[in-house]
């Protein structure tokens, strides 16, 4: 039985609940194969005997960038495990396609390279955006050019030779939001990219709201165990043809283990992402309540992501956490606290990074699967060593309010981006229905 060069069907037969695609899509052949997990293939070479029939098949993909029928002639190509959760990312996402990556940023890079080859360098961007996102894009490493602007100017920014509009929502770090359907509306026939890293299919399914390719670090939540580095890429597969291509003649291609890795991750991601995202709603109930804390950003769509503005100083909340991990990325099931200007923001240029509402006093946190009380103690203790608290009345939650038993609502406006009012309540989550929004 050939278990290794079977692929997966791109395609599922019937309209499935999201928990149940993360469990089962690019695993539905597999009880066929008489196998329960899926295999692991690590080869980086397939052997043929029919050389005549090998040119051909490479001719047909340096022409198409389809995908080839039988093994991949080299790992370069495609791989079965990582071909696995591809089809199982593009489920998720409702997308026909996905196409995955080393990395996050080689992802990013891709989708440039690929936009540039057809001559489509400029680049109309939305700040905030992850860090390296930001530099990749101003430094003009690639030969692109990128306009940034706020959401009411993306039309107005659009030039001939624009080939991508880049919005990251919720963003890295302030967790501000925009509205996908309008900025969607304003990019015309100029593809959206969304960087949906954060939120998840499970909170948000951005191709629904219009936009036409999906960005994650799928070193985040969707492998979410810290312990697997890659990107991916959802669209259609017009433009998945083109990334192939990029991805076949740059080498940024993903591991075969952080395939097999990452196709486990999905299986556990709604119920992960639903149960980090209560407990983040409760500590944002719980910092915008205390005087120590002067805003809260706590998104709409919701997701385990907080981020809080200290009146004191940010390092020492940092240096005097003991059961939170004081470190860069996000999305693991243990909860992680950085500082941003001093590290995922810190190539970015200063004025550009406090313009985005990346302030020197703001942390961001991600919460993982701990009890809810032992993230609060260790958030207070670490917080008592701060310096003096502000007004007791200070606390604000951005982009929106939050209220919960005693404490009153307060609203408050969120970065350089405008933001949606949002009520978030104990004991609900925003976006934790059983399908996506």
């Amino acid at each position: 039985m050939d278990t290794e060069s079977a692929l997966p069907s791109s395609t599922t037969t019937s309209s499935r609940a999201l928990a149940t695609e993360a469990v089962h899509a690019g695993r539905d052949d597999l009880a066929a194969l008489g196998l329960h997990a899926a295999p692991i293939d690590l080869s980086t070479t397939y052997p043929s005997y029919d050389s005549r029939a090998e040119a051909e098949r490479i001719d047909t993909f340096a022409t198409t960038g389809a995908r080839l029928d039988g093994p991949p002639v080299y790992a370069r190509l495609d791989n079965p495990t990582t071909a696995r959760f591809e089809t199982a990312l593009a489920r998720l996402e409702g997308t026909a396609s996905a196409v995955s990556f080393a990395s996050g940023m080689a992802a990013l890079t891709a989708v440039l390279l690929a936009r540039a080859s057809a001559g489509l360098r400029h680049v109309v961007a939305v700040r905030p955006l992850y860090g390296c996102s930001d530099h990749l894009l101003g430094a003009g490493l690639l030969g692109t050019e990128v306009t940034w602007t706020d959401p009411a100017g993306i039309a107005d920014a659009l030039r001939p030779d624009t080939g991508l509009v880049i919005v990251e929502t919720p963003a890295n770090p302030t967790l501000a939001e925009v509205d996908l359907r309008a900025v969607a509306h304003s990019c015309g026939s100029v593809p959206l990219l969304v960087d949906n890293t954060f939120a998840t299919p499970v909170l948000q399914r951005p191709v629904e709201h219009g936009a036409r390719i999906v960005l994650h670090s799928a070193t985040k939540y969707l492998g979410g165990h810290g312990d697997v580095m890659g990107g991916v890429v959802a669209c259609d597969e017009e433009f998945a043809a083109v990334l192939r291509q990029v991805r076949f003649a740059t080498g940024g291609v993903l591991h075969p283990m952080a395939g097999y890795l990452l196709l486990r991750g999905l299986s556990t991601l709604p119920v992960r992402v639903r149960a980090a995202s209560a407990s983040a709603a409760e500590l944002a109930r719980r910092l915008s309540a205390d005087p120590r804390i002067a805003r809260v950003h706590y998104p709409e769509v919701g997701g385990a992501m907080v981020s809080f503005e200290v009146y004191g100083d940010p390092h020492q909340v940092i240096a005097g956490v003991r059961l939170i991990t004081p470190a860069v990325s996000l999305g693991s099931v243990d909860t992680l606290i950085q500082h941003p200007a001093s590290i995922s923001h810190r190539i970015v240029d200063e004025g550009d990074r406090q313009a985005a509402g990346v302030g020197d006093r703001l942390l961001r946190m991600s919460v993982g699967l701990e009890d809810i009380e032992d993230l609060w103690a260790d958030l207070c203790q670490a917080l008592s060593g701060d310096e003096p608290a502000g007004p007791a009345s200070a606390g604000s939650v951005s982009a929106g309010s939050v209220s919960s038993g005693s404490v009153s609502s307060k609203s408050v406006s969120s970065g350089s981006v405008s933001a949606r009012p949002v009520r978030t309540v104990a004991g609900s989550v925003p976006g934790s229905r059983q399908g996506v929004r």
